[in-house]
């Protein structure tokens, strides 16, 4: 495909943390791996929980703007995308110019039981009286910016993540 960093989008709970650093561990020293949202955190010195809280949704997707611009002039990376980059078409413009974009999907009750996996919900999008209701809700109304900006999809309901790598590997080098 000719660009050298991959972008790993998809909702919160499809595996983009976990899956890109195993990937960047199967390419090894040649790549180095990121979060949009670390990015965030560095850059403006809070949690995103606490920006959420103190400056809501809006701001923090402003801020994940301004890390699509300093991901876009990276080589060798393999990026994982919050969940709501593809909210704002300008933040994969930013990205296709050095990313192949991998949609990492899977299930809504998969991501419900990896969400909540340990017991307790840390995700401010969700963090509400019912989350599974709103992962199903907001699932549903991003599947369609998911699919439309999406180079390769994998789905990554009940596969081992050597396998997920194996796919990236093979479908984007």
């Amino acid at each position: 495909m000719g660009k050298n960093s991959i972008a790993l989008i998809g909702f919160m709970g499809t595996g983009k943390t976990e899956i890109g650093k195993a990937l960047v561990a199967y390419l090894g020293g040649e790549y180095k791996f990121i979060e949009t949202d670390q990015i965030i955190i560095e850059h403006f010195g809070k949690s995103i929980p606490r920006i959420f809280a103190e400056e809501g949704e809006y701001k923090f997707r402003e801020y994940e703007t301004i890390a699509c611009e300093k991901i876009s002039r990276l080589n060798r990376v393999v990026i994982s995308c919050g969940g709501g980059v593809i909210l704002k078409e300008e933040n994969i413009n930013l990205l296709k110019q050095n990313c192949n974009i991998v949609l990492l999907k899977a299930t809504p009750e998969e991501i419900y039981k990896r969400i909540m996996k340990n017991g307790k919900n840390t995700r401010p999008l969700i963090n509400k009286e019912d989350p599974k209701a709103e992962i199903e809700t907001i699932y549903n109304f991003r599947k369609r910016y998911y699919k439309k900006f999406a180079d390769i999809t994998i789905d990554t309901t009940g596969k081992p993540i050597n396998d997920i790598v194996q796919e990236i590997i093979t479908k984007t080098f």
